[in-house]
């Protein structure tokens, strides 16, 4: 191993316990506990690496930026996020979600993979990198660490428009990253975007008997018909023009998602299902990742305590989120989702924005694409998958359009990670692997 390696090895326990101290702070954005504290915890994590630190305030959480120059000019953007997940249903932890704890090589809590555990992998990526050059960086780096990812990031766009010259860069780390089912490394160029909305509609004043029911307009059976003018059997949404500007996969895409293991039997088992939706399997089920969804997240009416209640609900609501593929707008789909209800006789059902992100995408031929690559097989000795786009959503294009760079992830995760579920965790192997593939990184982005 070289210095790099090394210095990270022999340096793990430090870096554990780091992230331990991190973990046991709790920061759940959905209800603002724990923020501040935590976003102070970030703070002294970049300042006692040199980094020129500051805490700015948006108009919800705050975001944490470090800096700090390297020999050469090229800058190297971290995002990361100190928010988490709210732990619940807390029965179903086996040991308590901020207290870390350690088992069977893997260490437990709340946040630790998303995104505590990606952080610290990185501040260590960087004192690895350091301690080889006698101190310096050979590239300069920002760190940004936000406290709003777990609620959507409906304030980032706008802190790096006003912020531009701050996170100055020349290409970006994401937050999240890992092995696939077969512990090959690889990278995320792209992710879908997101339009999550709240359906609500009101029948009546208040709840009646049900006795009354052949006579008295029930909220949620108008919400239920509603919901089922916005997608068919088949997955297809019927929002006329909803993917008009839908990109498809390119053949190149295509070729990236067939070199992809098939975790069909991997995916079944982890969810306890037999089929996928549309009994979609293998390359198709990849494909399908292209494709939009129609989701109801939630759905609220009428009594749902134990035991019988009579009612007839007179407000009924649902959380429903899109997925959408490159060149889809959030805020035209959010029109034509408002125009779709009003045409179908619906104009009584309310709609608001909770919250929206813009799909992005990377080429895979970028430098810093082949960089991470070059970097992955090195460290992992496996070969490097790039996965075309996410299933999910991720406010990278907030950073990729406006400050003109690629984004790519790297990081400590894999298949298993429970992220946002009971018994969060991370392997402590995967920890060191994706802190040494950060650092060559790193040490390298100066020449890429």
């Amino acid at each position: 191993m070289n210095a790099i390696d090394t210095y990270l090895t022999e340096n793990l326990e430090k870096y554990l316990q780091e992230l331990e101290r991190l973990c046991a702070q709790p920061s759940i954005s959905a209800r603002q506990e724990g923020i501040q504290e935590c976003a102070a915890l970030v703070k002294a994590a970049f300042e006692q690496r040199g980094m020129t630190a500051q805490i700015i305030p948006t108009a919800g959480s705050p975001v944490v930026v470090g800096r700090l120059a390297g020999r050469s000019p090229r800058t190297l953007l971290f995002y990361n996020h100190y928010d988490v997940q709210p732990p619940e249903p807390l029965e179903l932890w086996t040991t308590p979600p901020f207290q870390p704890s350690r088992r069977e090589g893997k260490l437990y809590a709340r946040g630790v993979s998303d995104d505590k555990g990606e952080l610290v992998a990185r501040l260590a990526a960087l004192d690895a990198v350091r301690h080889a050059h006698n101190g310096e960086l050979p590239c300069g780096v920002v760190f940004v660490a936000e406290g709003e990812e777990e609620v959507a990031s409906p304030n980032i766009a706008q802190f790096v428009q006003e912020h531009k010259e701050l996170l100055h860069s020349h290409g970006a780390i994401w937050e999240s990253g890992g092995v696939d089912t077969d512990g090959c490394p690889g990278t995320l160029l792209g992710y879908r975007g997101i339009l999550y909305v709240e359906l609500t509609v009101e029948t009546m004043s208040r709840d009646a008997h049900s006795g009354q029911a052949n006579i008295l307009p029930n909220a949620a059976w108008r919400l239920l018909r509603a919901l089922a003018t916005l997608k068919g059997p088949d997955e297809r949404i019927l929002i006329p023009g909803f993917t008009e500007h839908a990109v498809p996969p390119t053949p190149q895409e295509i070729a990236l998602l067939a070199e992809l293991p098939d975790d069909d039997e991997v995916a079944r088992r982890v969810y306890g299902i037999q089929a996928f939706v549309n009994n979609l399997s293998g390359l198709e089920r990849r494909k399908a990742l292209f494709n939009n969804t129609c989701n109801i997240a939630g759905f609220t009416a009428g009594y749902q305590g134990p035991g019988v209640k009579t009612v007839i609900p007179h407000v009924a609501s649902a959380k429903v989120d899109f997925r959408l593929v490159p060149n889809q707008d959030p805020d035209d789909l959010l029109a034509k989702l408002r125009r779709h209800l009003d045409e179908q006789g619906f104009s009584d059902v309310r709609v608001e924005k909770l919250g929206s992100m813009f799909p992005s995408k990377t080429s895979p031929d970028d430098p810093l694409v082949q960089l991470a690559k070059r970097a992955g097989e090195q460290v992992y000795q496996k070969p490097y998958r790039m996965i075309p786009i996410s299933g999910g959503s991720s406010p990278a294009y907030a950073f990729a359009r406006p400050l003109g760079i690629s984004v790519i992830d790297a990081g400590i995760g894999y298949w298993d990670n429970r992220v946002h579920a009971p018994d969060e965790h991370i392997r402590i192997s995967d920890f060191l692997l994706g802190a040494r593939h950060i650092a060559h990184i790193l040490n390298q982005f100066a020449e890429a």
